[in-house]
């Protein structure tokens, strides 16, 4: 008796679950139907179900694969990574510039200075580590092949000029950048009337001359009225002159550069009325105030 009851019982319960219900929608005025539909509890169960199903599917997708992500909290920015690599190549870029920066001003002081930039700088870092192990030893037929060379551009007055350079002689002298030979103050300006063909130009004793281009050196000698004089022969027809050294650093034939120390400021020879140099600047045979082309 009580097992029929259950077996009545369950069959009950599933048949409530398949039981068919009417699912009206009417209008409230007339009471006309519009829409019916035929549903079970089952029927909706499932529909229901499935619409929960595809929700979160969607929510999940979305969530995954779209910018909504960034803001859940865990999820990081997308573009975040390619942002910091970005920022990491400009800070990069900006350190390699500023060294470079560095050293141009570096040079430009020892310019300046009047110091040898041909001298090697001392290693540090990584540089010791990687050279200290390396040992170089100069050949005796290389030290004859050096010397062959170098005797064999010694008096070369345009030294490593090409045909192409060689066009630049005739570039206005207004264009070409000159050096300034030392700091000081001019007190006797350009004035071909009386034979003053450059400026005389009063500094520190003992300050270093240098040369206002680069060059080869045509005369370094001593005169009675000039003392130490020491000239010196630029590309485009130019030539420089030094005049009342108390020392010569360069002898004939010597290439110098633009910078470059050739003398120790003086007051030798004959027409001298102090410590100072007396500059001199010829192009095309002519002298031209060195005033109107160099900074002092």
């Amino acid at each position: 008796m009580d097992r029929a009851t259950g077996v009545r019982k369950k069959r009950k319960w599933t048949e409530r679950w398949r039981n068919k219900y009417r699912l009206v929608f009417m209008t409230d005025d007339t009471l006309e139907e519009r829409f019916t539909f035929r549903l079970s509890r089952m029927n909706v169960f499932v529909a229901l179900g499935t619409l929960a199903i595809v929700l979160i599917f969607l929510t999940t997708v979305l969530i995954a694969f779209t910018p909504l992500r960034e803001y859940i909290p865990g999820y990081t920015n997308v573009g975040l990574t390619k942002r910091l690599y970005q920022l990491q190549l400009k800070t990069d870029s900006i350190e390699q510039s500023l060294a470079a920066k560095e050293l141009f001003i570096d040079n430009i002081r020892n310019v300046i200075d009047g110091k040898d930039l041909s001298e090697d700088r001392p290693l540090t870092g990584d540089s010791v580590k990687r050279y200290t192990a390396v040992t170089i030893r100069r050949s005796a037929e290389d030290s004859l092949l050096r010397l062959e060379v170098e005797n064999q551009n010694r008096y070369n007055l345009f030294r490593g000029e090409t045909m192409e350079g060689s066009s630049q002689r005739k570039t206005p002298i207004g264009s070409v950048l000159f050096f300034s030979p030392l700091k000081g103050v001019v007190t006797n300006g350009f004035n071909p009337a009386v034979r003053h063909y450059g400026v005389d130009i009063v500094a520190r004793q003992n300050e270093a001359v240098k040369s206002v281009l680069d060059g080869t050196v045509i005369l370094a000698n001593w005169t009675l009225e000039t003392g130490y004089v020491i000239a010196v022969q630029h590309t485009r027809n130019m030539i420089s002159l030094y005049k009342h050294n108390s020392a010569i650093l360069k002898k004939t034939g010597d290439y110098v550069r633009a910078g470059e120390p050739i003398a120790i400021i003086g007051e030798t020879g004959e027409l001298i009325t102090g410590p100072h140099l007396h500059l001199e600047l010829w192009y095309d045979g002519t002298p031209v105030d060195p005033k109107e082309y160099i900074n002092f």
